[in-house]
């Protein structure tokens, strides 16, 4: 279990090193090895012939030289952008990477924060779902130990939970843990909870703490308030710059 591996405060690095380059890049990645991170958080969506792609936003328009929705394009597409000059003109080579390719870029070398985005989820659950394929890969890799995966869309999360009892899930979440979220939180057995730090509070980390649940707080535009986050006691940080962290 990935509990076992946490002897310490949590160095997440947030889409990679995304301070220093571009997103969800290998680039990224292998920067967050050399800078000591514990674990990269990334996040997947699908693409239009159905395969795992490590990019934050719906659209490519943001973070690539290309326009238009991530589901609407097919892989082959997808790898032909140019994913590092919007970041720093000496990472035109930078592409979008998928997933396989991130796990054999990091195994054994870091821990691995996997984010499905709630765009990529189907209620209609096809067999090759985003989640089954996330699960299928991870256990293909036999990275079950070394993974987590986390979702705002907490019925990804209820998925995975019926279908392998033992990965480590977190909740992610923009407001304060209510009955609600906590309600959902003990449904999908959860292993963490990733709040905007700036919804978080001393209360809601010992409720969390109570409940068995790491608490790692994300940072908002680059920004975490660092010592205040550490002073409330959470199991882990993700930042977006190796600075952040004390």
């Amino acid at each position: 279990m990935m509990k076992k591996q946490l002897q310490q405060r949590l160095f997440i690095a947030h889409r990679g090193i995304s301070a220093r380059y571009p997103e969800n890049t290998l680039a990224a990645f292998n920067g967050a090895i050399d800078a000591g991170a514990h674990m990269i958080e990334l996040d997947v969506c699908l693409s239009k012939d159905r395969h795992l792609v490590v990019i934050h936003d719906e659209t490519v328009d943001r973070t690539t030289n290309g326009t238009g929705p991530v589901k609407t394009l097919t892989l082959a597409q997808l790898r032909q952008l140019d994913a590092g000059s919007w970041f720093d003109p000496r990472f035109h080579a930078e592409r979008l990477p998928t997933l396989s390719q991130v796990l054999d870029t990091v195994k054994g070398h870091l821990l691995v924060n996997i984010e499905i985005k709630p765009e990529a989820f189907e209620e209609k659950r096809p067999a090759d779902a985003v989640e089954r394929q996330v699960l299928d890969l991870v256990r293909e890799k036999n990275m079950l130990d070394d993974v987590l995966v986390s979702s705002f869309e907490w019925q990804v999360l209820e998925n995975l939970r019926k279908i392998d009892p033992g990965i480590a899930l977190g909740l992610l979440s923009e407001v304060p843990a209510d009955e609600n979220l906590l309600h959902w939180y003990q449904r999908i057995k959860g292993f963490s909870w990733h709040p905007d730090f700036r919804v978080l509070t001393q209360q809601q980390v010992n409720t969390l703490h109570d409940m068995g649940a790491c608490v790692f707080p994300y940072a908002v535009d680059g920004e975490i308030d660092t010592r205040g986050m550490l002073a409330m006691g959470v199991d882990g940080l993700i930042v977006d710059d190796p600075r952040q962290m004390i």
